[in-house]
């Protein structure tokens, strides 16, 4: 089945519902921020929010009291320091309580892989003398039945709903990703329900890097085209990171008035259809 164009505010509709465990995807590159602030706007909520390396989109989601668990490989603003609305919400459950299930980054591409493979989980060589497994009980033992070799293995990731963003989609609904690909192919095939946001739709998908993924239409449900829609992330051959913002919202988000002001002039009063305007902004 073709993957069907939408607005975004549709695709958000569409794809994430209430208490859904859900994946916005993007490994420090693509990071789907228009679609995380339409979701902050639908006011969706008790979501199991999924990613590699949650930062500040996921902030700003868990401020805005959409998660009742985070489950991560790395957290934190990259480059600058802690999450502080997140840091908030553990400590001091404010707006709301958070549980939290940690992974290392091998483990949980891992745990992508076989949610994309359809297996029931992964294994892998690791966590010998790890702490981890002491705080994660997903974390567990298998045999080899070949050489009898004790391995680390993690259930698989399946997801409800996946959201990435990409560089383009083509008539037919296939999706290019170029520059870091991360695991947003993982997370869509893993996923029941999948949103892409793209730079832009055109004719045929123009590849210009051996780096490159296309995800075949079949594999999406819908399609938002939404120029600067991983904007502060960057878009590789369409706009560099923003770093100023990733310094800018550590002051904006250490405060909880502070956090919601912006949010709310930001984010709540901002369309879909304003978004590329926002994407201008560094603060």
């Amino acid at each position: 089945m073709r993957a069907r164009f939408v607005t975004l505010a549709e695709g958000i509709e569409a794809v994430v519902r209430d208490g859904d465990r859900v994946a916005f995807e993007g490994f420090t590159h693509l990071i789907p921020f228009a679609a995380g602030h339409e979701a902050i706007r639908q006011r969706r909520r008790d979501l199991e929010l999924v990613r590699m390396t949650p930062d500040i989109i996921y902030d700003q989601m868990i401020g805005c009291g959409m998660a009742r668990k985070l489950v991560f490989s790395w957290c934190g603003n990259p480059g600058v320091g802690s999450l502080h609305r997140v840091r908030d919400a553990l400590e001091q459950t404010w707006p709301l309580g958070l549980e939290i299930e940690e992974y290392t980054h091998a483990s949980m591409a891992a745990a992508y892989d076989a949610g994309a493979a359809n297996l029931p989980f992964a294994v892998l060589r690791g966590f010998r003398g790890a702490d981890l497994v002491r705080f994660n009980p997903n974390i567990r033992t298998v045999t080899c039945p070949f050489t009898g070799e004790d391995l680390a293995a993690v259930p698989a990731m399946r997801l409800d709903a996946a959201v990435i963003h990409a560089q383009q989609a083509d008539e037919e609904g296939n999706v290019l990703i170029e520059g870091i690909v991360g695991v947003q192919k993982e997370a869509a095939l893993s996923a029941q329900r999948v949103l892409v946001t793209a730079e832009e739709r055109v004719e045929a998908l123009r590849c210009t890097s051996p780096n490159a993924c296309v995800l075949p239409s079949w594999a999406i449900d819908v399609i938002a085209i939404v120029p600067g829609g991983a904007f502060p992330s960057y878009a590789h051959g369409y706009y560099p990171r923003s770093n100023a913002f990733y310094v800018a919202w550590d002051r904006i988000s250490r405060d909880r008035d502070g956090f919601s002001a912006w949010i709310g002039s930001n984010v709540m009063r901002k369309g879909p259809e304003s978004f590329a305007a926002h994407a201008r902004k560094t603060a």
